[in-house]
């Protein structure tokens, strides 16, 4: 019996973490799904933004009391406007996807967000984390030695 309920914790506690991406393989993956220069944002500022976000987690998550929404996934994003969790009031769903879409290991339905995120007029902007750790910043080293 002790052995069964180890083994569930242990289970329990792989499925709550999610991926956690090496810095370098995450720059690979956004570099290979168009991440590098889209709208003008290089893959240094994305990978800034993702590690001041989820510190390359997939499954990050954080409530936001004040609007009852939660921000989701490697990039943070937010139900309010951009995805549907079923429980933020007003809702946009600017992404048309569900908030556990940006949940999964693979950050392939993330990526598509985040570009629509930035199309908006606030840009990459929209980002507090962003702002605060990353503008007018040399971001040379979330890309250093990663050959991208």
């Amino acid at each position: 019996m002790k052995v069964l309920l180890i083994l569930g914790l242990l289970l329990l506690s792989v499925t709550i973490q999610g991926k956690v991406y090496e810095r370098c393989e995450l720059a690979r993956i956004l570099k290979r799904l168009g991440m590098d220069g889209y709208y003008g944002i290089s893959l240094a500022n994305w990978m800034c933004l993702a590690k001041w976000e989820s510190d390359y987690n997939t499954e990050a998550t954080n409530y936001n009391p004040g609007d009852e929404s939660t921000d989701y996934g490697i990039f943070q994003i937010n139900s309010r406007y951009w995805c549907n969790n079923g429980k933020t009031p007003g809702a946009v769903d600017a992404c048309g996807i569900s908030c556990s879409a940006l949940l999964q290991d693979d950050i392939t339905e993330a990526v598509t967000c985040a570009k629509r995120v930035v199309r908006d007029p606030q840009g990459i902007r929209a980002w507090v984390a962003w702002r605060n750790h990353c503008q007018d910043r040399d971001l040379a080293e979330y890309v250093s030695g990663c050959g991208v």
